[in-house]
């Protein structure tokens, strides 16, 4: 069987999209893609016969059992991700179903919105002599977050700090970062960083939740 090429689309312009990342998205005969986090300008990258799945409806535990079928019928399949798959991507889960089914997988890189965003803004994120530390994480939902990776404790560290998948607790973040970042502090809030409707607004801590 051919290896699964399970691929980071970025965060959504085509021009953002590594070359290898391109490569294996015209190369497939089957493409199984995140199509709401995903333009459909990338999906139809895709040659015209290929079979292209959405995922948006679907949960993991459906969406395996795809990968498996169209792996062992002998076609090229992609499994497509927005950003990075490496990043809240349920990478590890995929790769071990796989893995189980005695089906070897690729991954690749891609851009991701922080660092879009960052780019976006010309801002940098590690400055000489004020912060050279990154710290990626996500507020509490419905998957938990370990103790010891509590937002407090991640504050406390006064790094460059970017959020995923927060916005539905917001004014308790905002509420947990005042005590550790100056209320003047400039946040960068941003949605669909690259596609054609991409909304990007910096404002201070104190002003964050109510934007």
């Amino acid at each position: 069987m051919k290896p699964i090429s399970i691929v980071g689309a970025g965060p959504g312009a085509k021009d953002l999209m590594t070359i290898r990342a391109l490569e294996r998205i015209k190369q497939a005969e089957v493409l199984i893609w995140t199509d709401s986090l995903i333009p459909s300008e990338i999906a139809l990258l895709t040659s015209e016969n290929c079979e292209r799945i959405t995922t948006s409806s679907l949960t993991l535990e459906e969406i395996l059992p795809l990968l498996i079928d169209r792996c062992r019928k002998g076609k090229k399949v992609v499994r497509l991700h927005d950003g990075d798959p490496c990043l809240y991507g349920a990478l590890s889960e995929q790769i071990y179903g796989l893995a189980g089914a005695g089906i070897e997988t690729e991954v690749v890189p891609g851009l991701s919105a922080y660092q879009a965003t960052a780019a976006k803004l010309q801002a940098e994120l590690t400055i000489p002599g004020l912060v050279q530390t990154i710290v990626i994480s996500r507020a509490g939902g419905r998957t938990k977050i370990p103790n010891k990776e509590k937002l407090e404790n991640l504050a406390s560290i006064g790094a460059s700090l970017c959020l995923y998948l927060s916005a539905r607790h917001i004014q308790e973040v905002e509420n947990t970062l005042l005590k550790y970042y100056p209320k003047t502090t400039p946040v960068a809030i941003a949605y669909r960083v690259s596609w054609n409707d991409e909304w990007i607004k910096v404002v201070t801590l104190e002003e964050m939740a109510s934007t």
